[in-house]
């Protein structure tokens, strides 16, 4: 008798739901339900069930070859109790780095787009597009260009321009010391990290409303920081936050780029070890998947809190 109730229920809750869905497209809105279905298959397949399988695997024991055991919160408890690495070493250079890489690339779009948007149409689209293509082109730039850059030897350049200049008696292992590879991984990041957030910002700048600056100077604005600061950036609220939440995503996200720079993985004495690094560790080189998957549900949670945190500073500041 139960078993009936609950699937009269389920068959009633879906039922309600269908006749929403039909009344909902009745009302003409099936050329909109055509044109976002694409989109809607595609982000169920690709980020909600990629999530939820996440999720489920994190709290089993999985090689990838055996069934799935279930071994509850023991991953978790491993990971903040016994994996040394990832409390001492990973989680504080994930944080270092994102919290240096997220807001600073995130100021140098703003500033960058707003230099832009003073600019020309002509000039302003060559440079947008100079600026814009070192994040379409990181991975090429990244073994041509910088590892030439910070090579370890004489003949890498900046080794080379101080040691012209007697800066330094001997070269500098930039990419293979613990001291240097984290400052490099940030100076790399940050010169890659105009990407679409700063297209974004740009659009933002541009379509502001003149009269809006014309009544600010009008009620007593008298310089370009004040005009920034009161008129641009409330007006430009959807593509700050936009911006925002690129920077956030982008910055914990990354981890190829210590692996690419040093050569190897793990980064020398994890000095470049990001938690992306680590996940990748259990389950490609370990396969211990159901760490893995603990690991990234881990990263989902603290790129979670930090998109809140922006979503409601920007929020409170509308209502204001």
């Amino acid at each position: 008798m139960e078993k009936k109730q609950n699937n009269s229920k389920f068959k009633s809750f879906f039922r309600r739901i269908g006749t929403k869905i039909s009344d909902w497209m009745d009302k003409g809105n099936r050329t909109s339900v055509l044109f976002l279905a694409p989109y809607i298959i595609l982000f169920i397949v690709f980020i909600i069930l990629p999530i939820i399988v996440a999720i489920i695997l994190s709290f089993t024991y999985y090689n990838g070859i055996s069934k799935p055991e279930f071994v509850g919160l023991d991953n978790y408890i491993y990971l903040f109790t016994q994996d040394s690495d990832f409390i001492k070493v990973i989680l504080p250079n994930t944080l270092l780095f994102a919290l240096i890489v997220g807001p600073g690339g995130y100021m140098l779009s703003f500033f960058l787009a707003w230099v832009l948007s003073q600019l020309q149409k002509w000039p302003r689209t060559i440079l947008a597009l100079i600026i814009y293509s070192p994040s379409m082109t990181m991975g090429i730039a990244m073994s041509v260009l910088w590892k030439i850059i910070f090579s370890g030897d004489e003949q890498g350049y900046l080794n080379a321009l101080l040691l012209s200049m007697n800066f330094i008696s001997e070269p500098i292992q930039w990419l293979q010391s613990p001291q240097y590879l984290m400052p490099v991984m940030i100076i790399v990041t940050l010169w890659s990290s105009m990407g679409i957030g700063f297209l974004a910002m740009l659009s933002g700048l541009l379509n502001v409303n003149k009269e809006l600056y014309e009544a600010a100077y009008i009620d007593g604005i008298r310089n370009r920081f004040q005009e920034i600061f009161y008129v641009t950036i409330p007006a430009m609220k959807n593509q700050m936050l936009f911006g925002a939440v690129m920077s956030i995503v982008s910055a914990f996200s990354a981890g190829a780029i210590g692996v690419q720079l040093s050569g190897s993985n793990p980064t020398p004495q994890n000095s470049g070890q990001l938690v992306v690094n680590h996940l990748e560790d259990y389950g490609i080189l370990r396969k211990e998947l159901g760490m893995s998957a603990a690991l990234s549900v881990i990263l989902l949670i603290i790129i979670w809190v930090f998109n809140r945190i922006f979503t409601r500073a920007f929020r409170e500041k509308e209502v204001r």
